[in-house]
């Protein structure tokens, strides 16, 4: 039974690799005759948004901007979630009642630009990690657990970089991380031809199976990706340079997880990162694309969770 443990650091990246796999899909079996053998169960299963804790909304007056977040409160270690370019703090409702009824105070915020929080400047744009920071000294929290996903793991990675000492764990969902490194700048360059960036968002970011299966989610997702950036698209500066070194330079108890169909971070892509991170638990989430926690929440939470229990 040990040989098959994840977490077990003397068996190597191979066995720290966690296939999770779900049923919400059927499938098809093809008989050796050729006849077609359908799997029971229908073609996709979907998960309804839980009904939300209570949760205090605010405007943080921060230097430089004033920012939208929610928090559930409460004495639990803190969370935070820090969303994608496509989405904001709006787009977390299958997290938030989870998290909190696990015990965590939970939180969200939209950075500049984004949903609820001030459009910003161009041309004056910030650094996120500085406003990350300021928002956790208005609530006065010590350490934090992050939980990033997309370009938020850029940000994820730049605090932590430049305040170590503040954060607790890491979860980087499905991120490219901003790696300025030659050999990762070309593998991005191979995977994705010039004219994927003029593609609709939810053809980039959403798996087949979910946009063929499961309509509503799709129309939910796309509402919150319309309304997440009001005006232009505000790129943050980072205070760190990304490389191989900054993140092997990283300790901090880190979940690297992505889907399975993932066009941004494939698993190969994935494990090239975690080459750089050897203390790293890394999970793929099968029918999955580069929005994994709103996809398959369920077996997104239960990862989450356990991560966290862990640590």
């Amino acid at each position: 039974m040990d040989h098959d443990n994840p977490h077990d650091r003397s068996t190597g990246m191979d066995r720290r690799w966690l296939l999770c796999a779900t049923a919400a899909v059927g499938a098809g079996l093809v008989a050796s005759g050729g006849a077609a053998l359908a799997a029971p169960g229908p073609v996709w299963t979907p998960v309804p948004i839980p009904p939300q804790v209570p949760a205090h909304e605010g405007i943080a007056e921060l230097p430089g901007t004033r920012l939208w977040y929610w928090d559930t409160g409460g004495p639990g270690r803190p969370v935070i979630l820090m969303h994608a370019g496509t989405q904001s703090a709006a787009g977390w409702p299958y997290q938030q009642p989870v998290l909190a009824k696990a015990g965590y105070r939970v939180i969200a915020y939209s950075r500049r630009g984004y949903y609820k929080s001030d459009t910003g400047n161009p041309a004056d744009p910030g650094i996120a990690s500085e406003d990350l920071h300021n928002l956790i000294n208005l609530l006065k929290l010590d350490k934090v657990d992050l939980v990033a996903t997309a370009h938020g793991g850029y940000f994820a990675l730049d605090y932590v970089l430049t305040y170590p000492d503040k954060v607790r764990s890491l979860a980087i969902v499905a991120s490219l991380m901003g790696i300025t490194d030659p050999d990762y700048v070309e593998v991005n360059t191979r995977l994705r031809p010039k004219f994927f960036a003029t593609l609709p968002h939810d053809f980039q970011e959403l798996s087949p199976s979910y946009r063929a299966g499961n309509p509503a989610g799709l129309a939910a997702w796309q509402e919150l990706d319309h309304a997440a950036v009001p005006g232009t698209r505000i790129n943050p500066k980072l205070r760190h340079a990304l490389t191989w070194a900054k993140l092997e330079s990283i300790k901090h108890p880190t979940l690297l997880l992505t889907g399975e169909s993932d066009l941004y971070v494939p698993p190969a892509l994935l494990r090239m990162q975690a080459q750089h991170m050897p203390h790293a638990e890394v999970v793929t989430i099968a029918e999955a694309g580069h929005s994994p926690y709103w996809e398959q929440p369920t077996i997104f939470n239960e990862t989450l969770l356990a991560f966290l229990a862990r640590h």
